[in-house]
Parts: structure tokens; C-alpha cells; sequence
């Protein structure tokens, strides 16, 4: 898997689809507001823990620290948030199909 594409996320279609949900005057009732707030910050949290992780790894490997405990703990960090934003994507995109198949 590639995680290289996760790192400094920031998406033109998500602020735009924001903008337009919320209409001209900016007003919504904070729902969809409030998941994309929650999904940001979850993008956030997740470049965080693999922030860490890497420099954990590096400073291990350069023999910069002997704590193997923290290094392991970043590693379990990192890839917990990682996989529970891959499934908050996959949710996302799951009910996104669910609303395209709707027949109007």
C-alpha cells in the first residue's frame, strides 16, 4: 500500500462542494459541515501519527535513541489511524455510489 499519497492532503473539490452545499449566503444546517470537519481532522490526526512514526524510525535507526517501546508505540499509532481513515474513505465513497444510484 501506498501512503505516500495520504501525507498533506487537501482537496479544491472538497472546499468547493463545501462552499456549494452551503450556498451563497454560507448558511446549512452544520451537518455535512460538521463530517467534513470531522473528516479533516481525522487527515490531520493520521499525518500526525505517520509524522511521528517516521521520525521515531529515523531517530532509531541512526541510533539516535535505544527505546525500541516508543518506536513500536508510533508504529501502532500510525497504522491504526491509517487504517481507520482508509475505512472512513471507503464509508465515504460507499454512500456516494449509494447516492448516485438514486433515480430522481
Amino acid at each position: 500500500m501506498d501512503i505516500g499519497k495520504i501525507y498533506n492532503v487537501s482537496s479544491p473539490v472538497i472546499g468547493a462542494e463545501e462552499l456549494r452545499f452551503r450556498g451563497a449566503e454560507g448558511t446549512s444546517d452544520g451537518r455535512f459541515a460538521s463530517i467534513l470537519d470531522a473528516a479533516k481532522q481525522q487527515l490531520s490526526e493520521t499525518n500526525s501519527y505517520l509524522n511521528t512514526q517516521e521520525e521515531e524510525e529515523v531517530k532509531f535507526s541512526l541510533g539516535l535513541t535505544e527505546n525500541a517501546h516508543d518506536l513500536a508505540i508510533a508504529q501502532a499509532k500510525a497504522k491504526a489511524s491509517l487504517q481507520y481513515t482508509v475505512a472512513l474513505r471507503d464509508k465515504f465513497l460507499e454512500a456516494y455510489k449509494e447516492i448516485v444510484q438514486i433515480q430522481m
